[in-house]
């Protein structure tokens, strides 16, 4: 028998979604709030100080949303598992018609069907009719945990790029500065964000670099308005 060996990318979905939403809100929301700031004309100290303080706010939200979400989802699939085991011990009968039932849409004949799902289900029941009936398998359980702490990691790494830009560049310069390492910080995102995914990185690179630069600029504007009004 031939070892089916060849590598897929859509286990990684879980994971790469959190670690690539975290770290492009990282980057996008800090630079907005300190483009926002710096463009009403604040201290150096009081763009740091903000920038700081949305990377930790930021982080911990990302870290409890993501827990929260990612446990409802993980609660669903708890339920329908537990609902799907009852069913297995009071009428397993009527659950293997149902698997010859999947099976036979998916082209095999009445007896290859019926003998499919019966060598299956006498190997792992469950563990067949989680896959065939709910698309449930051990590479897409929701896990709460690994999307909390990877998005907050994320978040906090995609953070202080912009923040570190804006501290060390000159007064004269903090926005074009921080303007032009957020877009190379969002440009090396969405082209390592595609190739863990196996895309083609144009598409993803053009709209995580268009959105961002978009809502920075918008930031700024507001920032200089409510500068100007206040000031």
């Amino acid at each position: 028998m031939v070892k089916h060996d060849e590598g897929h990318l859509s286990h990684r979905i879980g994971l790469l979604r959190a670690m690539v939403l975290g770290a492009n809100d990282g980057i996008i929301s800090t630079a907005c709030l300190i483009l926002g700031v710096a463009a009403a004309d604040a201290t150096r100290s009081t763009i740091i100080t903000a920038g700081v303080a949305g990377l930790v706010a930021g982080a911990a939200s990302m870290a409890i949303g993501e827990y929260v979400s990612v446990s409802s989802q993980r609660d669903s699939e708890q339920a329908d598992i537990a609902k799907e085991t009852w069913e297995l011990t009071h009428t397993p009968e009527h659950e293997l018609d149902e698997l010859t039932a999947i099976y036979a849409s998916k082209g095999l004949n009445d007896q290859l069907a019926r003998e499919v799902a019966v060598a299956l289900t006498e190997k792992d029941a469950l563990k067949v009719h989680m896959a065939e009936e709910l698309g449930i398998t051990s590479f897409t359980m929701a896990r709460p945990l690994q999307a909390s702490v990877s998005s907050a990691g994320s978040f906090s790494v995609g953070a202080a790029i912009p923040l570190i830009a804006v501290a060390l560049a000159s007064s004269a310069h903090r926005i074009a500065t921080t303007v032009v390492i957020a877009a190379f910080a969002l440009v090396a995102l969405g082209v390592s964000s595609s190739k863990a995914g196996g895309a083609h990185p144009l598409r993803p690179t053009f709209r995580v670099v268009v959105g961002g630069l978009v809502a920075m600029g918008f930031t700024m504007a507001v920032g200089h308005f409510v500068g100007t009004a206040v000031a």
